[in-house]
């Protein structure tokens, strides 16, 4: 999240709005789209065992195209690889609060 969060925000140039998306993203105001998508990312990446049609339908609901359905759950799936691979190696990252050069 460290890195993720540096980016969001220089998107957003609201970093109360980042730290309360790190600490919980159902806690900030996103549009529904963009709560579906979280939603599903979330689920996929905890509890990718119980992912059932219903899940892909919630973002078809909102808009979602299949390929963009594709697109959430092949980023989804990539972090969470790559995360994986970070974590059992014992790779360590700088504090983003701490050492993160002010963007706003």
């Amino acid at each position: 999240m460290v890195h993720h969060g540096a980016g969001l925000r220089q998107i957003t140039r609201d970093g109360e709005f980042v730290k309360k998306f790190i600490e919980d993203y159902q806690s900030v105001s996103l549009s529904l789209r963009e709560r579906a998508m979280l939603d599903y990312a979330a689920k996929l990446t905890r509890e990718p065992w119980n992912m059932v049609e219903d899940d892909v339908k919630a973002l078809k609901k909102e808009g979602f195209t299949d390929v963009g359905i594709l697109h959430v759950n092949q980023v989804a799936g990539y972090y969470a690889y790559v995360n994986r691979l970070a974590d059992g190696l014992g790779v360590e990252l700088e504090s983003f609060w701490d050492n993160e050069e002010p963007v706003l």
